[in-house]
């Protein structure tokens, strides 16, 4: 879906989190990025998603990379989905699909033989300089940590 390619330098981004708080590119010069887009949160394979994540936090810190997810949804149910969850990391609250479009991860979408537009399930892993080394397309939400970190 997405029209980037690893080696690309990433998009730009200044956003808001869950907390209110503004969260951009720059703010993990010299630290990995896992940078995660998913559907709707609280839903069954954003969670799984997200938990997998969650359970491996500690392998990620050890390597050097923060963990920023991003979707459409508002603050209220990102922060619902962290208290839920326990999870350690921040979500973007992008409702107005910016930091989603310079991704490129809105689109078509199928489900059911029904057609509508959506966010593609896609994950980033960016470089401490801001260059997209791995983007991963087909992602196994309960086994994501795996294809991160292989």
């Amino acid at each position: 879906m997405t029209s980037l390619k690893i080696g690309d330098n990433a998009p730009q981004f200044e956003a808001i989190d869950e907390k209110g708080n503004t969260v951009k590119l720059t703010d993990f010069t010299g630290k990995k990025l896992v940078m995660f887009f998913y559907p709707k949160a609280s839903t069954p394979g954003c969670t799984a998603e997200a938990c997998n994540l969650r359970d491996n936090y500690q392998s990620f810190l050890a390597k050097g990379y923060a963990i920023l997810g991003v979707s459409a949804d508002s603050a209220k149910r990102q922060q619902n989905w962290i208290d839920k969850h326990s999870l350690q990391f921040p979500l973007l609250v992008d409702e107005d699909k910016a930091v989603i479009n310079a991704f490129n991860v809105w689109g078509p979408k199928k489900f059911m033989g029904r057609v509508y537009d959506g966010i593609h399930r896609t994950t980033f892993v960016i470089d401490e300089n801001g260059v997209i080394e791995d983007i991963i397309l087909k992602v196994k939400t309960k086994d994501h940590t795996a294809q991160i970190l292989k």
